[in-house]
This record gives structure tokens, C-alpha cells and sequence, in this order.
């Protein structure tokens, strides 16, 4: 009896129903809006900025919704096709100047995190650093002991245990951009939140990354 050959089945995009074929290239357009909105409006949050693209597409919000990382891609994709060397050197004055704070607040061990440490920060985007101290006032007092101006705030993150927690926060400006400051027990300089862009555990940054990073942009 002859060998019968077994044939698999593929599934390509083909396959899919027709309407999962047309979720997902709404997500896509969704995300490439929600980043142009992100780019060019000064918009600072992804949830924000997600409706705000779904209500000019004209979807639904709950269909439609892209993850933040869809959108932190599109965003980079973004800023690679039309941002060109002012967003590369926006991000490289965002950086600089990122380090200024982190030396006048180095005994706070200072991470850098967020947008500018990744790159999609744009004119309007805050630094955001990551400080150490036994409690918020020992860095309130930093401030008051130089004369320095600043406001305080606070942030719900997600711990790296998945917990919502409300945490510290410390704003000040440094050459008319504003830093902030999320302030961080001693015990967590080893233990990032969760990042709000993929859930995974938030990239920080320390001088001498820093540093690297500008650097290599200057070589």
C-alpha cells in the first residue's frame, strides 16, 4: 500500500474571519493616530491619547483599543519617519539636561526613566527620574536647604508585585523643563514598578547610562 503523505494545515492572516482582520487594522490605525496625537499635540497620556484617536476615527473604544506598547511602537515609528534630527536633538537636550538634575541630586542614587530614556519624549514631555530616600521629606528638605522652587504631587503606580500603590512625587524645573520625581524607598533601588507601557519591569536609567547614551550620540 502506498506511503500516504500527511499534510498540515497553515493558517495565515488569509484565514481569519473577515471582522478579525478588520479589528485588527483598526487597532493599527487607531495606534498610528493615538501616536500623531502623542507627537504633535503635546497629548502626554497613551489612555488619553488612544480615545481621543478612536473618537476621530469614529470606532468603537472597546474594539478598538490598542495596547500601549502598539502605540509606543507606532509612536517610535513615528518619530522615526517625520521627527528627523529637531526630535533627535530634543531628545539629546532632554537627556543633558537629565543629568544635571541627577549630579545635583545624587546623593539619591537618580534613575531616569520613561520617554526620555527611550526616545519618544517629545517638546513637551516631562523627565521623569526615579529618587531613593528614607522618606519624601529628607528630599523636600534638599530642595529648601538650596532655595530651590518646587511643587508636590502624587502617582498611583504598579508595584512589581501587580498591587496599586500611591506614591510621592516631587516637580521642578531645571532650564524651563519641567523634572519630576517619584520618590522611592532605599529598599526599592532594586526593585522596579511595573512599566505602564508593556507591564514588565520599568527600565531605569543611571548616570553613567546616561551619560552613554549621549555619548554615543555625540560620536
Amino acid at each position: 500500500m502506498p506511503h500516504q503523505r500527511k499534510t498540515r494545515t497553515k493558517f495565515t492572516d488569509e484565514a481569519e474571519p473577515r471582522h478579525i482582520r478588520r479589528t485588527k487594522q483598526i487597532r493599527l490605525e487607531v495606534a498610528a493616530e493615538a501616536a500623531r496625537i502623542l507627537a504633535t499635540e503635546g497629548q502626554q497620556n497613551y489612555h488619553t491619547a488612544k480615545k481621543k484617536a478612536a473618537e476621530r476615527i469614529g470606532v468603537s473604544e472597546r474594539l478598538a483599543l490598542p495596547s500601549n506598547l502598539e502605540v509606543k511602537d507606532a509612536l517610535s515609528t513615528y518619530q522615526a519617519l517625520y521627527g528627523g534630527p529637531a526630535h533627535r536633538d530634543n531628545i539629546d537636550n532632554l537627556r543633558r539636561i537629565a543629568l544635571q538634575a541627577m549630579h545635583l541630586l545624587e546623593v539619591f542614587r537618580p534613575r531616569l526613566v520613561g520617554s526620555v530614556l527611550d526616545g519618544t519624549a517629545n517638546a513637551h514631555s516631562r523627565i521623569a527620574l526615579h529618587v531613593f530616600a528614607d522618606s519624601v521629606e529628607v528630599v523636600v528638605f534638599h530642595f529648601l536647604e538650596r532655595d530651590l522652587p518646587f511643587d508636590q504631587e502624587q502617582r498611583q503606580i504598579r508595584w512589581f508585585n501587580g498591587e496599586h500603590r500611591t506614591v510621592p512625587v516631587v516637580v521642578f524645573e531645571l532650564e524651563d523643563v519641567e523634572i519630576e520625581l517619584t520618590v522611592f524607598d532605599l529598599l526599592h533601588l532594586r526593585q522596579s514598578p511595573q512599566s505602564p507601557i508593556d507591564g514588565r519591569p520599568q527600565r531605569r536609567a543611571g548616570m553613567a547610562e546616561v551619560e552613554y547614551l549621549l555619548a554615543e550620540r555625540s560620536a
